[in-house]
């Protein structure tokens, strides 16, 4: 797994890799969340992998009975042979093993395999939307309908892109990404046949100590090559009410998600509304701290909080319910969360969006796209904002010599 913050700002670092695997932990919903648990008990070490989605049925009464052409577990992580931490001027190894030589052993290995051998095998498909423009808009009224009958404020429609038969320079795909959109949490990972290919902006949550940090995004705004037409872009986000309304409601959901598990008062929001620009779009990312209790432990942070309430709605479990109902898809990976635990059980991860997630032994690739309705929402605007999120992740496919519907 390599995890590039791209120099942002206050990140806690600036590159980090993990390579090889002394132990994996693969698992479905049923009990993930206890055999995480121990597993990073047994080993108290670095660990890397991802959350899925669905994972919210063992933390809420909920299912997931959508289509789920990928087939990635609801869980994996990975306790690593060797960490390369990348900060500033230095680069750091973190090694389960003591030798030395194990260290040159396995960067040999890396450096001689052919890492272009995809390149030769190509055979490319079709990328198909499993909704079509007017299913999605029919979806979104009926999230209007739920609102307006006072089931939810707010929830995250998503839709998802599917490629069949192709066969992904899963590493190309993954550099040209990150390029044009140089997010504060890119992600590459493989777990087996199985990769994430990530470009989000977005961090779920980072512990470190007792210290609980949420930074949801909720409002976005496309670009202009124009510096004054990029400013004007960026005011009216700030400015517009129904973005505003969008993010405040997701604030007071990770206030309230944070509070479970945060000691009295603790819960604060350090910044609101803050407009924060990216290659492609404007966001607009609220930042909340809290923190937790001494009773409470890391894996306890994240059942509080998980899945992102940026991407499920508010209530958050009438949101997810309805989400269930109207989606066409099982979400998996997308919308979960990727990152990694330290020795110290300190954590950071992101939220899985603007992301191309990749099985090779079944040769389908996919990308999903969301946006928040809200009473103000107007469909054709969200449907149009979906497409905006996902020009990026399309581009690269079709570099990939994916033919795009």
């Amino acid at each position: 797994m390599l995890l590039d913050s791209n120099h942002a700002f206050k990140s806690s670092y600036n590159c980090l890799v993990a390579i090889g695997a002394i132990d994996v932990l693969r698992c479905d919903v049923g009990s993930a969340f206890a055999k995480a648990e121990s597993f990073q008990a047994s080993h108290e070490d670095w660990m890397f992998g991802y959350l899925g989605y669905d994972l919210k049925n063992e933390l809420e009464p909920l299912h997931s009975n959508n289509i789920d052409v990928l087939k990635f577990p609801d869980l994996q992580f990975f306790i690593p042979e060797l960490v390369i931490e990348l900060n500033g001027q230095s680069i750091i190894f973190h090694s389960f093993n003591d030798e030395r030589s194990d260290h040159a052993n396995l960067l040999s290995d890396i450096s001689s395999s052919n890492l272009n051998e995809e390149k030769s095998t190509r055979t490319q498909g079709r990328l198909v939307p499993i909704d079509t423009k007017e299913e999605y808009l029919a979806k979104a009224y009926q999230f209007l309908e739920h609102i307006q009958r006072g089931d939810i404020y707010e929830a995250n429609l998503c839709t998802q892109f599917v490629a069949q038969d192709v066969v992904l320079d899963s590493i190309q795909a993954y550099q040209e990404l990150n390029k044009s959109s140089k997010p504060p949490f890119a992600a590459y990972a493989r777990f087996e046949e199985h990769y994430i290919i990530s470009a989000s902006p977005e961090r779920y949550l980072k512990k470190e100590g007792n210290l609980l940090v949420s930074q949801p995004i909720k409002g976005t705004a496309a670009r202009s090559a124009d510096t004054a037409e990029d400013e004007k872009l960026k005011n009216q986000l700030l400015q517009n009410q129904k973005e505003r309304s969008e993010n405040v409601m997701i604030v007071d959901l990770v206030r309230n998600d944070l509070s479970r598990v945060a000691t009295r008062g603790s819960v604060e929001v350090s910044e609101l509304y803050g407009i924060h620009t990216f290659e492609q779009v404007h966001h607009m990312i609220s930042t909340v701290q809290a923190r937790l209790k001494p009773q409470h432990n890391a894996i306890d942070a994240i059942k509080a909080t998980f899945p992102m309430g940026s991407m499920t709605g508010a209530p958050k479990i009438s949101a997810m319910k309805i989400v269930e109902e109207q989606e066409s898809f099982k979400r998996g990976v997308y919308s979960g969360a990727v990152g990694y635990f330290t020795p110290d059980a300190d954590f950071d991860f992101n939220v899985v969006i603007r992301t191309i997630l990749y099985n090779a032994q079944e040769k389908i690739a996919t990308i999903s796209v969301g946006s928040a309705i809200t009473i103000e929402a107007i469909p054709e605007k969200e449907y149009n904002e979906c497409f905006l999120k996902a020009n990026a992740l399309i581009q690269v496919l079709k570099s990939q010599g994916v033919e795009i519907d």
